[in-house]
């Protein structure tokens, strides 16, 4: 068995070790059992240890028991704030940019005596909140509660390290000043930049673009937001590699028909991917997102897509030995980690059988990367949102191929506007022509009866469906390497 193989097992009897434990919560693993299988493995690869395969079965059961422990003390933790309700009196400091919906915002607050523990505060957007401040809060502490059955929110907020929210909180500001000078520099650079953005192109196409370039449907309308699902176009507007990969691809694309060779197009790409997150203010999820995608297009340059997977598992494993309820309470995440595989094990499939023999001006690959990682994504955007859009597949080729010109002609106009604004505004109208043309396809296919039709299914249907993917794959490579055709 070859290095590459023995980490591949390794990393992903790591991952199925976490999501033993995550998937059974609200049940958890015994630290005892775990304990004697852990010294089992142990005794096991002491006795057998000349014996290469008992040896590397072994450490493929700690890598599991690993995977289940950290997930099981971290779940402990969430267990233990039940017994820790409590009045809180004291000074905090405001850990991050607050999130505005509607006339309400929500931001993350956490004691200097315990920079650990975290509290989520709700208070009227009316009331000016920035990062970095410290406030005196008065509050209750209490869970944060499940308003929608089909949403764990106190999970949600407990992947993000947030295990109380503050009910009737009341806040007087002590300083504006403080936090890292970096990040402060980072999220006014960010809010400037939007404001440039609504400044300059009317609404909603400067909600769109907002979100294109910065992340997010907040500027959008619910009933906008609501076309966008239907249309199976809501990924282009989230930070989450099924955009970014996307659009990382698109770039290579476009660098490459611009005239670069493949190495330059990949830097030209990558440079576009670390813009991206330095522009949304080095959010994680952002951040997780860009390493997903430097991560593929790295393999596309190489011509490794196929084998790249275990710089992709190298990159989840490290994400979630820091934070393992990532991997069941994050959609982000699962968004990321699976489109990416996706991609690395669909699209070379389709690029070898369909997109060589049928390419016409980019469309084809886009259409397959798209699909590609649709049928990745696609249980776990059932089973969190319930909607299937047929007419998904259509609305990505109409829309795809526009999003990184939309994207380079409005960031030119954010940048211009800083600095000389006739050239801004000379921009704006060449990026506002494509945003336009993106809102009419969305608007017009979402109102399709058929656009898209109400569908949940079960986590193990969700189970039942990638077993089939994987034995498929499997089954199409073996026939490959048999140099059998299957069509």
């Amino acid at each position: 068995m070859t290095k590459s193989k023995i980490f591949f097992w390794l990393s992903l009897f790591f991952i199925a070790g976490i999501g033993s434990v995550s998937f059974y919560y609200p049940k958890t693993f015994d630290a005892f059992w775990l304990f004697v299988f852990f010294i089992m493995a142990l005794i096991a690869g002491a006795v057998f240890y000349e014996n290469k395969k008992a040896l590397v079965a072994s450490f493929v059961v700690l890598f599991f028991i690993g995977g289940s422990w950290l997930t099981t003390q971290r779940l402990q933790k969430v267990a233990d704030a039940q017994n820790r309700e409590r009045n809180f009196s004291g000074e905090v400091t405001v850990l991050d940019e607050p999130s505005v919906s509607g006339a309400m915002q929500n931001f993350i607050v956490s004691p200097p005596e315990n920079k650990k523990e975290k509290f989520l505060v709700s208070t009227s957007a009316y009331q000016k909140v920035a990062y970095g401040e410290k406030w005196q809060l008065d509050c209750a502490l209490k869970i944060p509660k499940n308003l929608d059955q089909n949403f764990d929110y106190r999970m949600y907020l407990a992947a993000k390290g947030v295990f109380y929210a503050c009910e009737k909180p009341k806040l007087k500001l002590i300083n504006n000043s403080g936090g890292n000078q970096f990040y402060t520099a980072l999220l006014k650079t960010k809010n400037s930049f939007e404001g440039n953005i609504n400044r300059l192109i009317p609404y909603p196409e400067s909600g769109l673009l907002v979100g294109l370039i910065l992340g997010g449907s907040h500027q959008l309308t619910k009933e906008i937001q609501s076309d966008f699902s239907r249309t199976g176009l809501s990924h282009v507007t989230a930070v989450s590699g099924y955009n970014v990969t996307i659009v990382a691809e698109c770039l290579m694309i476009l660098g490459i028909a611009l005239g670069l060779w493949r190495r330059q197009a990949f830097w030209f790409s990558a440079f576009g991917i670390i813009l991206f997150v330095i522009i949304t203010g080095f959010s994680a999820s952002a951040v997780r997102s860009g390493v997903m995608g430097i991560l593929l297009i790295w393999a596309m340059k190489n011509g490794r897509l196929a084998n790249s997977q275990n710089a992709i598992l190298f990159s989840a494993d490290v994400m979630l030995f820091f934070n393992p309820l990532l991997l069941r309470y994050d959609v982000g995440f699962q968004l990321s980690f699976l489109a990416t595989l996706g991609i690395i094990y669909i699209y070379p499939i389709a690029n070898e059988y369909l997109v060589k023999k049928n390419k016409v001006f980019g469309l084809s690959e886009i259409l397959f990367l798209t699909l590609s990682a649709q049928i990745f994504v696609l249980p776990v955007l059932l089973v969190n949102f319930n909607q299937l859009s047929l007419i998904s597949p259509l609305a990505n080729l109409l829309i795809l191929p526009f999003i990184p010109f939309t994207m380079m002609l409005g960031f030119l106009a954010a940048i211009a506007g800083f600095i000389f604004n006739p050239v801004a505004i000379f921009f704006s109208w060449l990026a506002f022509l494509p945003l336009r043309y993106e809102m009419l396809v969305v608007n017009n296919l979402s109102k399709l009866s058929y656009a898209a039709i109400p569908l949940t299914i079960s986590w193990w249907e969700v189970v039942i469906w990638y077993i089939i993917l994987v034995w498929i794959i499997v089954r199409i490579n073996l026939w490959q390497k048999e140099n059998q055709s299957i069509f």
